[in-house]
């Protein structure tokens, strides 16, 4: 199976709040692969607005997100433009 992984810094001023909870949420929700983030030795289901919420991340945290399956390469680069654009916020 295919697992791929990558380190994101969150950069937005808010961090993880329910707008960009939402925006990871949708982008991971279009692929098969299962998808974990894990942050200070939490894991959660990155399919899952209430885990991503639960993950507290604020500006400046370090997220891991974990794509393992078939389409994982595809959904690590989604992700990837989802992290790397501050959500929209900077």
């Amino acid at each position: 199976m295919h697992r791929l992984e990558k380190t994101f810094t969150i950069v937005n001023s808010l961090g993880l709040h329910a707008r960009p909870a939402a925006m990871i949420v949708r982008a991971a929700n279009k692929f098969r692969c299962d998808i974990q983030f894990e942050k200070d030795g939490l894991q959660i289901n990155a399919k899952s607005i209430m885990g991503v919420l639960t993950l507290a991340a604020g500006k400046g945290s370090l997220v891991v997100v974990v794509c393992e399956g078939e389409d994982a390469e595809a959904a690590l680069a989604a992700l990837a433009k989802v992290f790397e654009s501050g959500f929209g916020e900077r």
